[in-house]
């Protein structure tokens, strides 16, 4: 199944997509796609329905956040090994961890916001997991049994912030709409191998990221048994598992976003997204 949430910001309703690619209206069925639509029971309740009776979706022009309210926004760093490579780092031991503020969820197609005093914007691609079953402690062979489903992620990062104002990274990953998620959530029985997805991403027609899940450290069913060792995990939750190589910092030289960029992005089987930059009006 592909879920989806569309409409004016805030006032998303749910939808599901058609054989034929038609949004079909599930407001009548649930409330959202938010943790409990997404549990096992919610989705088996959905997969039940017969999708031709429920009526088109009208105002789909703006697709919002594929899952409603994630009570975590988590993220890997370093989890590609050319991705490693091109920054010159280390193959990590153990997974990268930092959280992006959910302030920072957004649509795939809204507006990129450039934060004041931001000089070094930059994209990432990646494959994010969204977690429906809650889990603690869970063993790695029992986790992909705790996923719902995946959908594409650009984990937007302002590096400056990130890596030259001390601290943690969270400071340059969690300003708004720097986790743009979506189009839509694709139920994990639709994608029974994410070993080997194509993943790419553009900015201005120019290709800068072409790579692929094979080169994925830290697959996401380890992901999960990991995170669930120092966090319990609860449906909606979304874990952003890392980008692999062509990210602004590591051109030589490193290329930044602007205001008028147009980041085009999309991973097989889950969609496409497409942003342009913006400057922050906020005085």
């Amino acid at each position: 199944m592909k879920l989806v949430r569309y409409g004016a910001v805030g006032r998303e309703r749910p939808g599901i997509v058609d054989r034929s690619g038609t949004v079909r209206d599930l407001s009548g069925v649930v409330k959202d796609i938010d943790g409990a639509t997404i549990s096992p029971s919610g989705l088996a309740g959905l997969r039940a329905l017969n999708l031709e009776s429920l009526p088109v979706a009208i105002g789909t022009e703006r697709l919002g956040p594929c899952v409603a309210r994630p009570g975590k926004f988590i993220c890997i760093g370093l989890n590609y090994a050319d991705h490693a490579a091109e920054t010159g780092a280390e193959i990590p031991k153990e997974p990268v961890l930092f959280l992006k503020a959910t302030s920072a969820v957004s649509g795939p197609h809204d507006p990129i916001i450039k934060p004041r005093g931001s000089t070094k914007l930059d994209w990432e691609v990646e494959l994010a997991v969204v977690i429906g079953s809650e889990c603690r402690y869970v063993a790695e062979h029992s986790a992909q049994s705790a996923i719902a489903g995946y959908c594409v992620c650009n984990d937007v990062s302002e590096r400056v912030f990130q890596l030259e104002r001390g601290g943690q990274w969270d400071k340059g990953k969690g300003c708004d709409s720097f986790g743009p998620i979506g189009p839509w959530l694709v139920t994990a029985d639709e994608v029974a191998d994410t070993n080997d997805l194509d993943m790419w991403l553009e900015v201005n027609g120019r290709r800068y990221q072409s790579g692929s899940t094979r080169t994925m450290i830290f697959k996401p069913a380890f992901l999960v048994h990991y995170l669930s060792q120092f966090m319990s995990l609860q449906p909606g939750d979304i874990v952003s598992t890392g980008t692999p190589p062509g990210v602004g910092l590591g051109q030589k030289p490193p290329i930044y976003l602007n205001a008028g960029d147009t980041i085009s992005l999309g991973i097989a089987r889950l969609g496409t997204q497409r942003q342009v930059v913006v400057d922050c009006q906020i005085t």
